[in-house]
């Protein structure tokens, strides 16, 4: 299985690890993927953290969202299964979201 992932989400990882070198050396595996980010997606960004502010989203989540509906994904492995099960890809379908309970 490979991960995609986003560099905003790598900094959100990076935060409370406390080995690095663990996580450099499974980011180098080749296991995950991470994908580009650019102005273009900007202002779908923009437009999914305004549509879910009562939660409010993160601009990581964001990320996630938007690379799931652009690269046409459905699952998610996460720690915020709260928030991702309200989250929706291109605004109708559901995550599958990992770990499951």
């Amino acid at each position: 299985m490979i991960f995609a992932t986003s560099t905003a989400v790598l900094t959100e990882l990076f935060h409370p690890v406390v080995d690095d070198a663990k996580t450099w050396a499974f980011i180098r595996s080749g296991a995950v993927t991470v994908l580009p980010i650019g102005d273009r997606d900007l202002p779908d960004l923009d437009a999914l953290m305004r549509k879910y502010r009562d939660r409010p989203m993160e601009f990581a989540d964001a990320t996630l969202v938007h690379l799931a509906h652009r690269e046409s994904l459905t699952t998610v492995f996460t720690v915020d299964r709260d928030d991702f099960e309200t989250y929706r890809i291109g605004g109708r379908k559901r995550f599958r979201i990992l770990p499951e309970r």
